[in-house]
């Protein structure tokens, strides 16, 4: 049999045909990642994380490294926090703690309340939330709006028991109580025919149908923790494919740095993570010298709110559950009036328009670039949007009285020409 000859022509429709099986194929996964991103979720629970992962242009850009925000001001609810809030109400019903028709009691300065009121009705369950009467109105006006009940109350010592957090643990209590009652006053009439007027006219924040009461308890709760160790965190190794230098973020509960930090580093030892801490919080001290307060920081020592700061839910001067599971590397103080010029820097650069715990975050996330030097991979969060804060941090007269009007062209307040 004579040897088959093998022309060019033959070569050429070989590889046109093999060329066009890898494109077809590339093309296939491509629609299949976007069919994937595109596919419709289960409800507002399942609308909850995947978020973007972007670049920051602009601090990226001055300052010689990749700086990437993860955009959680695109949950449902708002911010970070609608993870949490989902953790926390699914643990609970899974230990039996809390049941449909039941209370979910939250002492918050806002976002975590605005995400429970979001999240607890796609669980059966309603919402309390106590709340320090400083915070930016909107934040009540949202949260009442949702469905939930807001009680202000004045800022005190978490020492004292009317502190906002002391007060939302009683709520629960209470509405354990009621429900508690109205079995037993169930039982007693079915088996006696009668109940008590006494315990009838109890008076109660809560509908008479309550199955109970649950207390969030987000400083202390794990939950809090376990949502960005098996959410925040993988989202972001998956987003930055492992090529992750640094994390940086601010701490209110601390359970984003514990979750994301612990996450990273047991993906890669080598990331580190750093703590931005705002005026008022003892946790620079803490991880930076080792102690927790300075003489003039010690919760309970001055005659005002100890937090001399308008950047709301970050900073505390006390070490949570969650706080201590954090592996931090290293930490920087950041100043109210840096979070501000932030803000409008990233607003009049980027379009980004974010509250004031993103913006923080953001001066984090400089500073951690100005240590390590141009050419890493920085990742920070982006909390929340400006939406929630136009009262106080977007107000130029409220800025006014405490003389943190921004000034800035750019970033020279960090020190960038």
């Amino acid at each position: 049999m004579a040897p088959v000859k093998i022309t060019g022509a033959v070569v050429a429709a070989a590889t046109m045909v093999m060329l066009s099986y890898y494109y077809l194929g590339f093309s296939d996964k491509k629609k299949q990642r976007k069919k994937e991103k595109l596919s419709r979720r289960n409800g507002i629970v399942d609308a909850i994380g995947n978020t973007p992962l972007i670049r920051i242009n602009s601090l990226s850009d001055a300052t010689g490294c990749e700086i990437l925000g993860k955009c959680e001001f695109l949950n449902p609810g708002g911010s970070v926090k609608d993870r949490v809030a989902v953790k926390i109400i699914e643990v609970a019903l899974e230990s039996g703690k809390l049941f449909p028709g039941g209370i979910v009691t939250e002492g918050s300065v806002g976002s975590t309340a605005i995400s429970l009121a979001t999240v607890a009705p796609a669980y059966g369950c309603q919402c309390h939330v106590v709340i320090p009467d400083d915070v930016a109105i909107e934040k009540s006006q949202i949260i009442e709006a949702l469905g939930a009940t807001v009680e202000r109350v004045r800022p005190v010592s978490i020492t004292h028991r009317d502190h906002f957090v002391n007060i939302a643990r009683r709520r629960a209590d209470e509405a354990n109580d009621l429900a508690s009652s109205k079995r037993r006053l169930a039982h007693q009439e079915k088996t006696n025919g009668f109940c008590t007027a006494e315990e009838e006219n109890e008076p109660s924040l809560f509908p008479e149908s309550v199955t109970g009461g649950f207390f969030a308890d987000q400083f202390e709760n794990l939950a809090n923790y376990r949502a960005h160790y098996e959410g925040t965190g993988p989202e972001i190794w998956h987003q930055t494919n492992g090529n992750i230098d640094a994390f940086v973020a601010a701490a209110g509960t601390g359970g984003t740095l514990a979750g994301v930090s612990r996450f990273l580093q047991e993906k890669n030892e080598m990331v580190k993570t750093f703590l931005i801490d705002p005026p008022g919080s003892g946790l620079y001290n803490k991880v930076t010298r080792g102690v927790m307060y300075t003489r003039e920081e010690a919760e309970g020592r001055r005659l005002k709110n100890p937090f001399d700061t308008i950047t709301e839910g970050i900073g505390i001067n006390r070490l949570t559950q969650n706080f201590l599971m954090a592996k931090v590397d290293g930490g920087f103080r950041g100043t109210d009036k840096e979070a501000v010029e932030m803000s409008r820097f990233l607003l009049k650069k980027d379009g980004l328009f974010v509250g004031s715990s993103s913006a923080m975050n953001c001066v984090g996330a400089v500073r951690v670039a100005q240590a390590l030097g141009p050419g890493h991979t920085i990742v920070t969060i982006l909390c929340d949007s400006g939406m929630r804060h136009l009262s106080k941090f977007h107000d130029p007269q409220y800025l006014a009285l405490y003389g943190l009007t921004p000034t800035a062209v750019g970033l020279e307040f960090l020190g960038i020409k």
